[in-house]
């Protein structure tokens, strides 16, 4: 890999909760010019992980770069960052949001975000306390790709919305990701964003079980990339539940 293509990087990292590891020595090397799906079983570390690297989180240990600077605020300015819950205010409109993007980021380009507003048929005076989650999540991804960012993080983005709308939102995050970033996209709704993924990275316990190019995946499993996850996590997760042990870390179920 060259490593002037590196734009995210983690060595040794480590982060606990209360005694439980959520991310144990992770090494990890992404290059630009990718989409990324970011995989595993609940509680394997991907938000944790998403967290560091839009520093959002600093109480960790070992290494975590982002074109070679720790996160924080001088990386503040190229990383767009939607966390998998609603940070905008019930009060506010689209088109408020919008403002207050413009205000924030001098990289944010208003005009390609309204008009990715209509293309979602949102109305951009309508209060988001009056707007359903799926319509909320599709306000807050218009924000995020709107930035001209060189790493787009987001968390379980089409997590809210019906299959119909999955398909329009994937269409609107690839019309406004460009080659020269990187985008990494968390999700357990696999079989929705493989078609979009360049490679993929398996967390399991915080710790790297597989990464590789997607479609090489493909070749060497025999099958999707939803089946390769399946192999992977849903025997151990058997085992688990047949064990009496189902909130043990690696246990794919509801969250």
């Amino acid at each position: 890999m060259d490593r002037d293509d590196i734009i995210v990087r983690t060595q040794k990292l480590t982060k606990h909760y209360r005694g439980r590891p959520a991310l144990e020595e992770l090494d990890l090397e992404l290059k630009n010019g990718r989409i990324i799906g970011l995989v595993g079983p609940n509680g394997s570390g991907k938000t944790t992980l998403l967290k560091i690297l839009a520093g959002v989180l600093a109480d960790y240990s070992g290494t975590a770069e982002v074109l070679g600077m720790r996160p924080g605020l001088e990386t503040k300015s190229l990383v767009s960052y939607m966390p998998d819950c609603s940070f905008l205010e019930d009060r506010m409109t689209p088109n408020d949001a919008l403002d207050l993007f413009a205000d924030f980021y001098s990289d944010f380009d208003r005009k390609r975000a309204y008009e990715m507003l209509l293309a979602f048929r949102l109305e951009p005076t309508q209060r988001l306390r009056d707007m359903s989650k799926g319509m909320r999540e599709k306000v807050q991804i218009t924000l995020i790709m709107n930035r001209a960012a060189r790493l787009y993080l987001l968390d379980e983005p089409i997590s809210g919305v019906d299959p119909a709308s999955r398909q329009l939102i994937l269409e609107g995050i690839l019309r406004s990701y460009s080659s020269d970033s990187c985008l990494i996209i968390s999700t357990h709704l696999i079989h929705d964003i493989e078609p979009v993924l360049d490679e993929v990275v398996f967390l399991d316990r915080g710790q790297l079980r597989l990464a590789g190019n997607a479609e090489d995946l493909r070749a060497e499993s025999g099958g999707s990339i939803d089946q390769l996850f399946r192999s992977l996590f849903q025997a151990e997760a058997a085992r688990n539940w047949e064990l009496g042990a189902p909130e043990r870390p690696g246990f794919v179920g509801r969250r």
